[in-house]
C-alpha cells in the first residue's frame, strides 16, 4: 500500500519531498593556487656577460673595473686656523689701536706732515732731518761695533766728526757728499739683537710709536736713552724730546706717504700695514747679517714699490751667527 500511495503522489509533490529528505551533497572545493618559487642570486647576475652596447656605440670606452678599494681617494681637504695668527697674538687690539691711528693721522698727523712740506723749503727740512740723523750717529756706531763690523763703526765715527763741524752741526751732510763718500746707515739695538738671532717677538701697533714689535720696540726705547743716559744735558731736556719727536714723525710721514696711501686703498688695511712693515724688518735684518734678503711684500692691488738695494757688504765682515731674522 505505501508503494501505491507512493505512486499515486504528483510530481511536483514528490520532487519537494525527495528534496528534504535527500543527503545534501558535498561542498565543491576550489583547489589551491600553485605558488611559483622565485630564486634571485646576484652572484650569477654579476657573472653574466655586460650586454652589448648600442647600435653605434660599439667604440665606447671600457667601464672602469677598478676595484673601489683600489680607487685613489678623491677628497677636498681644507685645512685653516683658527684665531690670530701667531705673529700677532693681539690681533684683535692691535686692529682698534690701527683704526684710532688712521683717524687721528687724517686729522692731525697728514694736515701738519703735508703743510710741514709745503710751507718749509726742502733745504731747511733736510737740514733738519740731518741734525735729527746726526743725533742718533752715536748709536749707530755703538751698535755696528756691537756687530763686529768695525769698519762700518769707524766710518759713522768719522761721519759725527765732519758733520758736527764741516756740516754746522749736522745741518749738511757733508760727509755723504762726493769727495768724501760716507753714506748714512741707520742701525739700533733692534738691529743687533736681530743679528744675533733674536726673534720679533708679537706684532704690536702702539699708539704714537705705530708699528713695531716686542724686539723693536725694546730696541727703540734703547736708542732714544741712549745720549740722556751717557749725556744728560741737554739730551735729557724735553725741548730735545720735542725736537727730536717732531722731526723724525713728520720725516717718516713723508716718506711713506704713498705706501700708507697704498696700505688705506688696499682690501684689508690693517692686515697690509702688518705685512709691510714685518716684510721691511725681514729685508733690513737679512741685509745686516748678509743673508740672502727675502722676498718684498706687494701690497695687494697696488703696484709693487720698487725694492730698497740692500747695503753693500764689505769683504771680510763676518756674518751673524745663527738663523736669519723670523717674522716681523
Amino acid at each position: 500500500m505505501s508503494g501505491l500511495a507512493l505512486l499515486a503522489t504528483s510530481s511536483p509533490l514528490l520532487g519537494a519531498v525527495l528534496a528534504v529528505t535527500a543527503p545534501a551533497p558535498d561542498p565543491v572545493i576550489a583547489p589551491p593556487p600553485q605558488v611559483m618559487p622565485i630564486v634571485w642570486n646576484l652572484a650569477e647576475v654579476q657573472d653574466l656577460p655586460p650586454p652589448p652596447p648600442p647600435s653605434g656605440q660599439e667604440d665606447a670606452p671600457e667601464p672602469d673595473e677598478t676595484p673601489d678599494a683600489d680607487r685613489p681617494l678623491e677628497e677636498i681637504v681644507v685645512e685653516g686656523t683658527y684665531g690670530p695668527p701667531a705673529i700677532d697674538p693681539v690681533e684683535r687690539l692691535n686692529e682698534i689701536s690701527y683704526d684710532a691711528a688712521v683717524v687721528v693721522d687724517r686729522l692731525i698727523v697728514e694736515p701738519i706732515a703735508y703743510a710741514y712740506r709745503d710751507v718749509l723749503p726742502q733745504p731747511i727740512r733736510d737740514g733738519l732731518g740731518n741734525v735729527v740723523r746726526n743725533f742718533g750717529e752715536p748709536g749707530n756706531a755703538l751698535n755696528f761695533l756691537l756687530q763686529g763690523k768695525v769698519g762700518k763703526a769707524l766710518g759713522v765715527l768719522g761721519r759725527i766728526a765732519i758733520n758736527s763741524t764741516i756740516g754746522i752741526g749736522g745741518l749738511i751732510d757733508v760727509a755723504a757728499k762726493p769727495g768724501i763718500g760716507i753714506p748714512y746707515r741707520r742701525n739700533g739695538f733692534a738691529n743687533t739683537m736681530g743679528y744675533y738671532g733674536i726673534g720679533p717677538g708679537p706684532y704690536l701697533y702702539v699708539p704714537i710709536t705705530g708699528p713695531t714689535t716686542v724686539r723693536d720696540q725694546i730696541g727703540v726705547t734703547l736708542d732714544q736713552a741712549l745720549l740722556p743716559v751717557l749725556i744728560g744735558s741737554p739730551f735729557n731736556r724735553p725741548a730735545y724730546g720735542l725736537f727730536y719727536f717732531a722731526v723724525n714723525s713728520l720725516d717718516s710721514r713723508l716718506r711713506d706717504d704713498k705706501e700708507l696711501a697704498a696700505i688705506k686703498a688696499s682690501d684689508d688695511p690693517y692686515v697690509a700695514r702688518r705685512n709691510s712693515y714685518l716684510a721691511r724688518r725681514r729685508r733690513e735684518i737679512a741685509a745686516l747679517r748678509g743673508d740672502p734678503p727675502p722676498e718684498p711684500y706687494v701690497i695687494p692691488g697696488s703696484i709693487p714699490l720698487p725694492a730698497q738695494p740692500a747695503p753693500a757688504m764689505p769683504e771680510g765682515l763676518k756674518r751673524g751667527p745663527g738663523a736669519g731674522d723670523e717674522g716681523r
